[in-house]
């Protein structure tokens, strides 16, 4: 999911009392019934105000987006844990931003970069021809994850869309770390058969 253009406009829209109740009853709906609408709805707001604060802290574009679009992960996942009675779903939104912008920073200054490290430099762009596959095998991946169940769905964009660990999607799932594993381990092997049969 992208910010599109009503989000972006969304930005510098300001929010009042009946915003605050109407984002609460989203979030509520996104808790309870895994409402895609609600979702795109709160998406669409939120997103693009958390890319412009995560900029507004130094971040780049890129990694704003990225960082932005992970946080409303996070409340697809954990939206149950929003309390409207503590505060606003912008309030608690923010505050996770803050919190994943510190972790990044903390994670970045323990690292010593080598740029002529060749796994660093840039790869040969691939030929037509295996750019036309690469499309074909991840319209194939996409169709095969639609047959899969919902809970392993879920895990596996986690892990291969978003790059989460195991032990983070355990964090942001509360599924314990075994049950995730199991999960993605059953989801590939039923992956691997579905593609395996496109291909015979």
């Amino acid at each position: 999911m992208t910010m599109n253009q009503s989000g972006l406009e969304a930005v510098n829209r300001p929010m009042n009392v009946d915003d605050r109740e109407h984002f609460a009853r989203l979030a509520s709906a996104v808790a309870k019934e895994r409402d895609q609408s609600a979702f795109t709805a709160l998406f669409d707001f939120f997103a693009p105000r958390l890319k412009s604060f995560l900029m507004r802290q130094g971040m780049d574009a890129g990694q704003a987006e990225d960082m932005a679009q992970e946080v409303m992960v996070v409340l697809w996942h954990k939206a149950h844990l929003y309390d409207p009675t503590k505060s606003s779903l912008s309030t608690w939104l923010f505050r996770i931003a803050r919190n994943r912008r510190i972790d990044l920073a903390r994670r970045d200054r323990g690292r010593k970069i080598d740029e002529t490290d060749p796994l660093l430099q840039p790869s040969e762009p691939p030929s037509p021809d295996e750019g036309l596959e690469h499309d074909d095998r991840e319209q194939q991946v996409r169709e095969a994850l639609k047959k899969l169940p919902q809970e392993q769905t879920e895990l596996v964009r986690m892990a291969f869309f978003f790059g989460r660990t195991h032990t983070e999607i355990s964090q942001e799932t509360g599924l314990p770390l075994g049950t995730v594993k199991s999960r993605i381990r059953l989801a590939f092997a039923k992956l691997k058969t579905m593609l395996d049969d496109n291909r015979a």
